[in-house]
């Protein structure tokens, strides 16, 4: 059994989407959408590139999970909490 890990752009209703592309393949037995992070989690038979391909085939923008994603996740996250601490110069005057 192989797992894939993909960094799959979501917008909207696309997860909906995602797993009506994935149902198409044979050999999946799960799919573990994270919105937030935008990762997806493949578990079967399927071969890396024929879900990479399916998900792809179905208009969603896709690429294999790769460290620098996780790089740029935990940095978007640490820029979302430090912008409720943003100052706006004209409340001091």
């Amino acid at each position: 059994m192989e797992t894939v890990e993909l960094k799959v752009e979501m917008v909207g209703l696309h997860e909906k989407r995602l797993r009506k592309c994935l149902s198409k393949l044979k050999g999946i037995e799960k799919v573990e959408v994270d919105a937030n992070s935008q990762k997806v989690v493949v578990t079967g038979y399927a071969h890396r590139n024929k879900v990479l391909k399916a998900i792809r085939r179905g208009g969603l923008k896709a690429d294999f999970w790769s460290a620098h994603n996780e790089l740029l996740n935990a940095y978007t996250v640490a820029t979302a909490s430090y912008g409720s601490f943003r100052f706006n110069n004209f409340n001091f005057f």
